[in-house]
């Protein structure tokens, strides 16, 4: 059962989301605030699994509000501005919903995190050390299982604060570590570090824009630092 928190200054944003919420089963609640002032003393005396952040709002904004607490739960922002993307990736948000938020839309934020909160629980880590990768695999383990994961089958690995989300073709794997740590393991042959939070795979992008790249239809930032290096990589091959 999660427990929801939602910062918002406009009404109707959080009416909306209360009532895409109100909707779904494993909610357990759903605090609503106006400002940032009461969100944060609500937070630092009450645990709450998932926050939807807005950005823009008198005093303090959302980028500054998320900077200050010290054990956020997992956030998503919410805004009617799409140039926050970035920066909100390198702040460990796992995904940023732009207004109006589509029902469907909503959906998809909504399973991202549950699939990312009961994942996390499995303790997988990889079995590999970063010194001695396989040359076309690496095992991980999730509780007593060990799972082959072929470099061929990855598009994508995201990091979010202690963890690393690992997108396949055919689905996601949650492993406890750092991007930086899934840089060095990962060949460098075949991924490159794009953006502070995100590896992609080489193979895998389809198209590159100023500031971002595709993958399967999903939008990966390219941070300023890394522009170069990912352009290298992809027209001097």
């Amino acid at each position: 059962m999660l427990r929801c928190v939602v910062l918002d200054d406009e009404p109707l944003a959080r009416e909306v989301l209360n009532g895409y919420l109100n909707r779904l089963d494993g909610i357990s609640s759903v605090r609503q605030f106006a400002n940032a002032r009461d969100a944060l003393l609500y937070l630092e005396n009450h645990e709450a699994d998932i926050l939807f952040l807005d950005i823009e709002m008198p005093g303090m904004n959302g980028l500054d509000f998320l900077k200050t607490l010290t054990n956020p739960p997992v956030t998503v922002f919410t805004t009617a501005y799409r140039n926050y993307a970035f920066e909100g990736f390198e702040l460990g948000v796992i995904d940023f919903l732009l207004k109006p938020i589509a029902y469907p839309r909503f959906l998809q934020a909504i399973e991202k995190i549950q699939d990312f909160l009961s994942l996390k629980d499995q303790n997988t880590r990889i079995e590999n050390e970063p010194s001695q990768p396989l040359p076309e695999s690496i095992f991980v383990k999730s509780g007593v299982q060990r799972i082959k994961l072929n470099f061929d089958d990855v598009t994508h690995i995201q990091g979010l604060k202690d963890y690393a989300i690992i997108h396949t073709a055919t689905g996601r794997i949650v492993i406890k570590g750092s991007i930086k740590a899934m840089h060095e393991i990962f060949p460098a042959s075949r991924f490159i570090r794009v953006h502070k939070s995100f590896i992609a795979a080489i193979a895998r992008i389809s198209r590159i824009d100023r500031n971002r790249l595709m993958i399967n239809g999903n939008p990966i930032p390219v941070g300023r630092n890394y522009k170069e290096a990912v352009e290298k990589a992809l027209f001097d091959r």
